[in-house]
């Protein structure tokens, strides 16, 4: 595969060498960028992120980049969010009451139950999605979360895991694909679900910062 650029949201709360380091694998040239006009510009961009739901809003807000992330997810462009990332395009959480998402996938993101270990920390089957072309084989992904999205919206292909109960494990539409679980942690099931999302479309160069 060719070395096309992908750029990377600097969030401030992501671990961005572990997703330069999947991307690179999958065959991508990824770069960080905290610039909204680079985001606007790009073929391909990721969204990552750990941490706490206010902080990241706080700072996709500060940057201004709140709302050109939103005007290119809800146009359909090529776009992976991962963990965090899937979390704050809902519309808000039970981690930080009173603050807003990006308000595109519909749904509240709530907390595990206290019956189930809390961080969900480890492997998980992700039951494939009818009829995605993304998400169509299950396979055992890496998780991080202590947050979830309980069932997918009208609009979106969902993919299941179970922890104390059914979670929305990743959903897709389009050349959008929005994950709960690090791909770039996921081992060869994620390696080949990231040169999937990579080959959905022919990428242009852009600007940001190699990382």
């Amino acid at each position: 595969m060719s070395a096309d650029e992908v750029l990377i949201v600097r969030t401030g709360t992501a671990n961005l060498a572990s997703v330069c380091a999947g991307l690179r694998r999958a065959g991508a040239a990824p770069r960080l960028t905290e610039s909204p006009n680079d985001v606007a510009a790009a073929e391909r961009v990721v969204l990552p992120g750990v941490g706490a739901f206010g902080a990241a809003m706080a700072r996709l807000t500060d940057k201004g980049l709140d709302r050109v992330l939103t005007e290119r997810i809800a146009a359909g462009r090529p776009t992976l969010a991962v963990c965090l990332g899937l979390q704050l395009l809902c519309d808000e959480s039970e981690e930080t009451p009173g603050v807003r998402g990006l308000g595109l996938v519909a749904g509240r993101i709530t907390r595990f139950s206290t019956a189930v270990r809390v961080p969900q920390l480890g492997w998980n089957l992700v039951a494939a999605g009818d009829g995605a072309p993304l998400l169509h084989d299950p396979g055992h992904a890496y998780f991080a979360n202590s947050y979830k999205l309980d069932a997918a919206p009208t609009g979106w292909t969902a993919a299941y895991a179970d922890h104390g109960g059914r979670f929305v494990a990743a959903l897709e539409r389009g050349n959008v694909l929005v994950c709960q679980f690090h791909p770039e942690l996921s081992g060869a099931w994620g390696l080949e679900l990231l040169r999937r999302w990579l080959g959905a479309t022919q990428p242009r160069r852009t600007g940001g910062a190699a990382c």
